[in-house]
């Protein structure tokens, strides 16, 4: 009975939290049946999750997806890479944030798709413009969140660590990185959405294969019921993978608790 009572309870805190998916996704419907909004403009979400049928059927459309969540994958893995040992650099050393920091302060407020020209004049049409364009983007917020993050830690936590004869480098992973984990963590997350944005902007612009790609397509030979589709499963990719980011951050961070 207490279990059936615990599932009960969860089942509702879950309709609470996601009601208002439900309520849009009924005015959504309404408006494009009732003719309030255009359909060419808003398909009916029926119409739109039934070419989800059409869509799951074509192998097409797994190795686009399959393609743009390589492209997002590597080229968000470059930048945490690159960005956490950056950031750290320039958090611990004054040399290092004198030359990189002003060059990271001047390019992070600069919207990253105003360099989508730019990255077809160096990379062309291929996969490593997408790729670079979403390292570059992503490399900036967790730069700048492990910087704030290890220039925030307790100068008292490194003066310990100083006096029990741990060297700087020492210091550096196991006193900065740990302390600073929850900021690193939230610039994670920030890069994880920005990397989706650009995904689908350089793919609109420049590509001939992923799921921007064939948003484009779509759209252009007007199947807007489908393109939606798409959308939608982007959507859902960035959905999914943020609660991941939760989850890992809840484990990450227990010891907070």
């Amino acid at each position: 009975m207490a279990r059936q009572n615990s599932l009960a309870k969860t089942s509702i805190d879950v309709f609470k939290k996601y009601s208002p998916l439900l309520i849009l996704a009924l005015l959504w419907e309404f408006c494009s049946r009732t003719g309030l909004v255009s359909q060419y403009a808003l398909p009916p979400l029926t119409d739109v999750l039934a070419s989800f049928r059409w869509l799951t059927t074509d192998t097409a459309f797994f190795t686009h997806a399959g393609m743009s969540l390589g492209r997002a994958g590597l080229g968000l893995l470059l930048a945490v890479t690159f960005g956490i040992v950056m950031g750290t650099l320039m958090a611990s050393f004054r040399s290092v944030d004198a030359l990189v920091g002003p060059l990271v302060q001047t390019l992070y407020p600069m919207p990253k798709s105003a360099l989508i020209p730019l990255t077809i004049m160096w990379f062309g049409l291929g996969h490593s413009s997408k790729i670079f364009l979403i390292f570059l983007g992503c490399l900036l917020p967790i730069t700048i969140a492990t910087y704030n993050g290890v220039k925030g830690v307790d100068r008292v936590l490194m003066w310990s660590g100083a006096s029990l004869g741990a060297s700087r480098l020492q210091r550096i992973i196991d006193i900065s990185f740990m302390a600073a984990q929850p900021a690193i963590l939230a610039g994670l997350r920030t890069s994880l959405a920005l990397s989706f944005v650009l995904l689908v902007s350089s793919e609109l612009v420049m590509s001939n294969e992923g799921l921007g790609f064939l948003i484009r397509m779509l759209g252009d030979g007007g199947l807007y019921a489908e393109m939606f589709a798409v959308i939608l499963t982007v959507v859902a990719m960035g959905f999914v993978s943020d609660r991941l980011i939760q989850l890992l951050t809840a484990r990450v961070l227990r010891w907070r608790d």
